[in-house]
């Protein structure tokens, strides 16, 4: 019971940081960041992988290693945004490991969907399968395609109105508040 319970708190985190991903890469692709949902898809992520490392083996698996690779570019990310305050060359490092956490949270979702849901396990039981590896370049192709247009898009750093009303004019980024 109690592993149940732990396993649905991994995955309700884990969900809503992949929504907060998606939705904190929108924003990126219209040239802002949303503060609010920055905050929930570095939270959330960070939490996705700490707990995934609580969950009982004997030995190391590939999603621990991913986990690793995860909380790295995480704490760099984090470190982007609210250290780097986004000035100059931390901007693209925001969007290229905003990207790459959100990538690494999808494809761990791949993988559990294709191990969990049973007609696609039907499909790739050993997950070596074409199904399986087609899925996986396609969403590695997909997120590649996107990080370029968010970095593309979200590079320039704003000009502030003459009236000095913007906010965060001393950071040098494009913040909104949703």
């Amino acid at each position: 019971m109690l592993l149940a319970a732990f396993t649905l708190v991994h995955v309700v985190l884990s969900l809503v940081g992949i929504g907060a991903g998606f939705v904190v890469m929108a924003g990126l692709l219209g040239g802002r960041e949303h503060r609010r949902w920055t905050a929930l898809f570095l939270v959330t992520t960070v939490a996705t992988s700490v707990t995934g490392f609580g969950f009982p083996v004997d030995h190391l698996l590939p999603s621990h290693v991913i986990g690793v690779v995860s909380l790295v570019v995480l704490a760099v990310t984090t470190f982007a945004r609210y250290g780097g305050h986004l000035a100059g060359a931390w901007r693209w490092v925001f969007v290229v490991g905003s990207a790459a956490a959100l990538y690494l949270n999808v494809f761990v979702g791949v993988v559990q969907a294709f191990l969990k849901v049973p007609v696609l396990h039907a499909l790739a039981p050993r997950q070596s399968e074409p199904p399986f590896l087609v899925t996986q370049v396609v969403v590695l192709v997909l997120f590649v395609v996107l990080t370029v247009s968010c970095a593309k898009r979200f590079r320039a750093e704003p000009t502030p109105p003459s009236d000095g009303s913007y906010r965060e004019q001393r950071h040098g980024s494009n913040v909104v508040s949703g």
